[in-house]
């Protein structure tokens, strides 16, 4: 049963009480004084927890939280026990009819020599994407880069990308990214996704400073 059917059938029995609801209520609003002095000395024979209000709102231990909004990129972050929350930046990618598609998350690496990456990311795509094919990523129309998918899950299938300085120097300055993948239903076809790279520099760099940034999943 729904919540909008619970809420139905309790307004039947309203309905339904009549003018009985009305005598009950004035029989109890008569009753009201005693039953309200009883109550407040009772004890509490089940020891049942009233509640805090303390941290309501506030994100619990492994929650996802948005941190701060960079045009079309999200800082998002896991609560945790650290000094720090861990960071990434999100970016939900959509078909031309805005239904979700995929999801990328980019997190800045510390600096480190030139063969090594500057940055991650995780991109999941649905389940039904063609893995031989791999994963291709492009910028502003440049020659595009393949990348394996590493596993899937109930969740989707997962790309784990590594960009190099030059790569996040060219997100940098770029407009649109191109991420492609291939369906399993239509292997001679191609699913063309834009990753957005308005408030990527902002975000980028914003997420750097935090200093707690690397894969989460």
């Amino acid at each position: 049963m729904t919540m909008l059917t619970r809420t139905l059938s309790f307004v039947a029995v309203l309905a339904m009480a009549g003018t009985g609801w009305a005598q009950t209520a004035e029989t109890a609003q008569d009753a009201a004084p005693e039953a309200a002095a009883e109550a407040e000395a009772a004890p509490n024979p089940l020891e049942l927890n009233m509640g805090d209000e303390s941290n309501a709102g506030e994100p619990a231990i492994g929650d996802v939280y948005i941190e701060a909004q960079f045009g079309d990129w999200e800082m998002r972050c896991i609560k945790s026990e650290l000094p720090v929350d861990p960071c990434q930046m999100y970016q939900l990618l959509k078909d031309p009819n805005g239904s979700p598609v995929a999801e990328i998350n980019i997190f800045p690496l510390p600096d480190g020599a030139n063969d090594q990456p500057a940055a991650g990311a995780t991109v999941i795509t649905p389940l039904e994407t063609l893995l031989t094919q791999q994963l291709s990523v492009s910028v502003d129309g440049s020659q595009p880069k393949k990348y394996p998918f590493s596993w899937c899950s109930t969740v989707g299938c997962f790309a784990r990308l590594g960009f190099s300085q030059a790569d996040v120097t060219s997100l940098k300055r770029g407009n649109k990214a191109n991420l492609t993948i291939v369906p399993v239903a239509a292997p001679d076809q191609k699913v063309n996704l834009t990753v957005s790279l308005s408030g990527f520099t902002a975000a980028f760099d914003a997420t750097k400073a935090r200093g707690n940034t690397g894969p989460t999943e």
